[in-house]
Formats: C-alpha cells, sequence, structure tokens
C-alpha cells in the first residue's frame, strides 16, 4: 500500500486451519506490518511465513486442540502442528529480545486472506542459519 494508507495499520481479524481442519484458529493482525521469512533448518524445511503478533490477539477455535507440539534448539519456540494432517499453523514464545510473549502466525495458514493481501505484504527474511536474525541472507529465492 502507498500514498494516503502508508503507516497507518490495518488491523483485520482472519481465520485459519490446519489442511484437515482439527486446528482452527482467529488472529487479529496487520498483514502490512511485515511477515517473515527465516532460512534456519526448520523454518526453511517447513517454508514457514511468519507474522508475529502477541498472545491476546489470537485465540484457537477449534472445540479440541488437535496440535502436538515441536521444540528444538533454545526450547524457547513452541511450534504447532496438526497431529492429524501435518500442517504447521503457529508458533508460541517468549523471548525478550522480541519484545516478550508472542505468536507466530503462519501466512499460509490463513483461509481467508486475500491474493492482493498476500502480494502486498511486505517480507523481511532473516538470516537464522548462520545465528545472524538481524542479517538478510545472501540467498532468499528458496525461502
Amino acid at each position: 500500500m502507498s500514498g494516503l494508507y502508508e503507516g497507518i495499520q490495518m488491523e483485520k481479524t482472519y481465520h485459519g486451519s490446519c489442511h484437515c481442519g482439527a486446528v482452527a484458529f482467529e488472529a487479529t493482525l496487520d498483514l502490512q506490518a511485515g511477515t517473515g521469512k527465516c532460512n534456519c533448518s526448520y523454518c526453511s524445511k517447513t517454508r514457514a511465513w511468519g507474522l508475529l503478533i502477541k498472545p491476546d490477539a489470537f485465540t484457537v477455535v477449534s472445540p479440541v486442540d488437535r496440535s502436538i507440539e515441536y521444540r528444538f534448539g533454545s526450547m524457547s519456540n513452541a511450534h504447532k502442528i496438526c497431529g492429524i494432517c501435518g500442517v504447521h499453523t503457529h508458533s508460541e514464545g517468549n523471548i525478550e529480545q522480541m519484545g516478550g510473549a508472542f505468536v507466530a502466525v503462519q501466512v499460509s495458514a490463513l483461509d481467508d486472506v486475500s491474493v492482493a493481501e498476500l502480494t502486498q505484504a511486505p517480507v523481511t527474511f532473516q538470516n537464522g542459519r548462520e545465528n545472524a536474525w538481524w542479517e538478510q541472507p545472501t540467498s532468499t529465492s528458496y525461502l
């Protein structure tokens, strides 16, 4: 977005789910605030495309939460994956350097996001592979 709307937050409540629908959620977020892709071993293998929000802007709405949790490395992030179809829907964490508690919503799990909204969402790339999160990786085309 540019011109009149540049710099204006456009929060919207989206609905999302895994492929089979066993894990469903609502998230209030602003795609124009920026999304992220990382080249660490986990994110590059799962083609993760996330957007960080505060926990109070995220709710699992499934009658029964069928997600399983995967942690690795520093164990600071709980990656939530549907225990039935295997789709990664979100992560939960608490890292002081990132502002404390957060939910990283997987943009690809949003059900009611338009192609226009996706193509206009800014993407920042992080170099997690070399633990230089503040730097952009040399190559991003595979992310």
